[in-house]
């Protein structure tokens, strides 16, 4: 994916937050890891169903809190959702076979990226996600 410096984009609403998403799917090379930053609610997961959109699947996206990684194959880039919250020590990575996963070619969207840091690649897009009133989101990158 190639970043501008500073992005920020201000949604209005769950929508919203899916369509900027999905353009943002559009730009993504494969191999690309986005780590997802925000509190509970703040519009991580709607936005990896935006990307699932702008990738081509069809299918419903739902939040990996309890699996840990959900794999979405058939679009233009498979798409790797994964989400660190329940994680407590950096050897479970190994156990859901992370390493695997950045290796495969696809798209890494970690929600809780921020979690194990030092096992991010370097060229990691962090994604930050702010709440404000009337389910209005300021997402940056």
């Amino acid at each position: 994916m190639k970043v501008n410096p500073t992005r920020s984009y201000l949604s209005e609403g769950p929508n919203e937050t899916r369509s900027i998403g999905s353009e943002c799917a559009r730009n993504l090379d494969a191999g690309t890891v986005l780590s997802l930053i925000g509190d509970i609610g703040a519009g991580k997961t709607e936005f990896v169903k935006g990307l699932a959109i702008g990738l081509g699947f069809g299918d419903e996206v739902t939040s990996p809190t309890f699996t840990v990684v959900h794999e979405y194959q058939g679009g233009r880039l498979p798409l790797f959702h994964m989400d660190f919250y329940r994680l407590r020590a950096e050897r479970e990575l190994e156990e859901v076979g992370f390493d695997d996963y950045l290796a495969a070619g696809g798209i890494c969207a970690i929600e809780w990226g921020d979690k194990f840091p030092s096992r991010l690649p370097c060229d990691t897009v962090t994604i930050r996600f702010l709440i404000h009133d009337d389910d209005k989101r300021t997402i940056i990158w």
